[in-house]
């Protein structure tokens, strides 16, 4: 860790970009600037060029074709555009679809996409999970018939890590006749991937969770069969008329070279990452008697641990008793008030559990000194919070 400054665990919040992202991205910001729009001229053709080659680099990471991958701003416009877009474009054939099934658990952007809909005249199925975060395969079969358009299932949780089984979704969406859209923004680069195996029709991606740069995403959209979108806005048709707006090259370098390294480094990455994880939680354990994991420990992305502190301790405090750590906590601000995370209310732990957990993402830059001192910097903050909340 560099003097002063905190050591991170928030990689499921972003990520840094990787030095060899940041050295790939720069000749676009300084030496070719052309509008990678602007073919009449060298330079642009050379930006076309260098966003085409970061477009395949995208589709190879994940089993596609590189004109299968729609650039978008991040995995929440992804989201948005494969969500709304499936039901407004069935909507314009008159089709009898209208179900779109989903979990509780899921971001917001999904939740809130599937919900607008409903505005719409479709109808928004949540369902629970079970007790350690992962779908109820036969509740989801159950719920779905001849008139669902749409399963969308995250392939890793944001928060609680767990990783669903994808392979199995996909089967029950094609036996329905249904899309399977799956948000994998928190999977890329940590957990193999192929839209083949796991029979996507729409996979979102996101630059910054893979070590990438903000700003910047992906939209997988299956050629054959052919899935059709109606775009969320209109312009001047780039991306093959779904997402409209010039490309900023530089990013779309960016999350190319940022996909080539997960998909070459990935699963190195992951082996080296789990024992930092364990190494983490084995001292945390120690220190703290009673510390809690929530969700599933077998089917769990390797860098992740959402972890409940005894009580009586907030996050909150936890959070400020240890400014050297960076961290996040269970909860989602909204407005000004800070409320338990819907998703841990969604395994059944009770709100004074909830406000007691702290989510930690170890990642790529994460030594094992790092994973140490962050375990007994927390595991000391909690004595001294418990302490004075007795």
């Amino acid at each position: 860790m560099r003097p002063n400054r905190p050591i991170y665990l928030d990689n499921h919040a972003t990520t840094p970009v990787d030095p060899r992202v940041l050295a790939a991205m720069r000749p676009w910001w300084e030496e070719n600037f052309a509008n990678p729009h602007s073919v009449e001229h060298a330079m642009g053709r050379a930006a076309e060029e260098a966003v085409e080659a970061a477009r395949a680099e995208i589709a190879e990471m994940i089993g596609a074709e590189a004109r299968e991958i729609i650039l978008t701003s991040g995995a929440t416009e992804s989201n948005n555009l494969a969500i709304k877009g499936a039901a407004r474009f069935a909507a314009s054939q008159e089709s009898g679809r209208r179900r779109i099934v989903t979990l509780a658990t899921e971001h917001k952007c999904v939740l809130e996409s599937i919900r607008d809909l409903a505005a719409e005249g479709f109808e928004p199925v949540v369902l629970p999970v079970r007790p350690d975060g992962l779908a109820d395969l036969d509740a989801l079969r159950a719920a779905l018939d001849d008139r669902t358009l749409l399963i969308s299932v995250m392939a890793v949780n944001n928060e609680i890590g767990v990783v669903q089984d994808l392979a199995a979704i996909g089967a029950l969406a094609k036996e329905a006749g249904a899309l399977f859209h799956t948000d994998a923004a928190q999977a890329a680069g940590r957990i193999p991937l192929d839209v083949e195996e796991i029979r996507a029709d729409l996979l979102s991606l996101s630059g910054h969770k893979i070590y990438g740069p903000k700003g910047i995403g992906a939209l997988y959209v299956r050629r054959r069969p052919r899935v059709r979108l109606a775009p969320l806005f209109s312009g001047g048709g780039q991306e093959r008329g779904l997402r409209s707006g010039t490309l900023a090259a530089p990013l779309a370098v960016g999350l190319g070279e940022a996909a080539r390294i997960a998909a070459t480094e990935g699963m190195l990455d992951a082996g080296r990452i789990a024992g930092q994880r364990d190494l983490f939680l084995d001292a945390l354990e120690k220190a703290v008697p009673g510390l809690r994991v929530n969700g599933s420990r077998e089917q769990r992305v390797p860098g992740n641990l959402n972890i409940t502190f005894p009580g009586p301790v907030d996050a909150q405090a936890l959070m400020r008793a240890a400014p050297e750590v960076c961290v996040s906590s269970g909860s989602a601000c909204s407005s000004a008030e800070v409320e338990p995370s819907y998703v841990l209310r969604a395994l059944g732990i009770p709100e004074a559990e909830a406000r007691a957990t702290l989510r930690i993402g170890i990642g790529r830059f994460t030594s094992p000194a790092d994973a140490e001192q962050a375990a007994a910097i927390l595991a000391g903050a909690w004595r001294r919070v418990a302490s004075a909340e007795r």
